[in-house]
């Protein structure tokens, strides 16, 4: 069965307390530089990310739009935490798709591309292929 899920995410050298009280959000997930990993490892980069979508939808574009919908407002704030901080900015999206069934379009639409390019935000697609016979 084909799936999807697309969030927000910010990387980098930064306190995820500081952006939250920028953006004046609670972020899904955050994590500092050198908090400990599940493996008892430290975590290099800082993470902070929100907007985590998971209701498929065979237009991810439309997925891609309930994450950055939260944010669409915050622009000038998210160029500023950009340039005065050490961070970049991914809108990450994440199909799993099996090759028996119809595959989700994974184009962006302008809205999206716009948002993107005024924040310069990268779009990462991770994707998975599964044997739909093993799942």
């Amino acid at each position: 069965m084909n799936r999807c899920y697309t969030y927000f995410k910010i990387v980098g050298n930064f306190d995820p307390d500081d952006i939250s009280a920028i953006l004046n959000l609670t972020p899904e997930k955050s994590w500092k530089i050198g908090d400990l990993r599940r493996n008892g490892t430290k975590y290099d980069f800082a993470l902070w990310d929100i907007g985590r979508c998971t209701e498929y939808d065979v237009e991810v574009k439309n997925q891609m739009r309930k994450t950055i919908d939260i944010l669409k407002d915050k622009i000038t704030l998210l160029n500023h935490i950009r340039q005065e901080y050490d961070v970049s900015f991914f809108l990450v999206v994440v199909p799993t798709v099996c090759a028996e069934e119809i595959s989700p379009c994974l184009a962006p639409s302008l809205d999206i591309i716009d948002f993107c390019h005024a924040t310069r935000t990268e779009i990462d697609i991770d994707l998975y292929v599964n044997d739909s016979k093993n799942e």
